[in-house]
């Protein structure tokens, strides 16, 4: 009587000779060399790709710090004053411009300038905060001779970014309180 087991062995066998057997068709071990030698190449090439990647993240690096040093070196440049140049500082020109206008706007816009301009000056002189009234609190008095104006003049601003368009703003009121501002800009030299 026939077996009707499967004979797993046999596949087996067959399997094997079929690549190590006397007469394989296939040569593997050339292949597992070929395969070796290539992957000993990727090995030497990606290494070589890791130095050159970490020589120009160096190299990089040395640039950004000497273009930082020299950005460093032009931006704390002063530039001398509209005064010296015999010509007046184009912003105060700007704000002059607005504060001469008809509407209370334009007004405004002079006032929100020239704290602007106030708060660049403060900044330039060493002062630091996070707006214009932290950096007046940091003032010292005998330093800055129009310490009072700046605080009015920041007040009338206060008053017209905290309150919009219904805060009433006269001419009055606005040619005094960039009357104030001027006051300071010409203790500083700016205008």
């Amino acid at each position: 009587m026939p077996s009707t087991q499967a004979n797993i062995e046999y596949f087996f066998r067959l399997f094997y000779d079929l690549f190590y057997g006397p007469h394989a068709s296939l040569d593997f071990s050339a292949f597992g060399a070929f395969v070796a030698h290539l992957w000993l190449w990727v090995i030497i090439v990606g290494y070589a790709l890791a130095v050159i990647g970490l020589f120009i993240i160096v190299y990089c690096t040395v640039r950004i710090f000497e273009l930082r040093k020299r950005e460093e070196e032009f931006y704390s440049t002063i530039i001398p004053s509209s005064e010296t140049k015999g010509a007046m500082h184009p912003r105060w020109e700007h704000i002059q411009t607005l504060l001469e206008g008809a509407g209370m706007s334009e007004w405004r816009e002079a006032i929100v300038e020239a704290d602007i301009m106030l708060d660049n000056l403060l900044t330039k002189e060493g002062y630091t905060g996070a707006g214009v009234g932290e950096k007046l609190k940091s003032v010292d008095e005998t330093e800055f001779k129009t310490l009072q104006d700046a605080w009015e003049a920041h007040k009338v601003r206060n008053q017209i970014a905290h309150q919009g368009s219904t805060f009433d703003l006269s001419q009055v009121v606005a040619q005094r309180t960039i009357a104030r501002y001027e006051n300071v800009f010409r203790e500083f030299g700016v205008i």
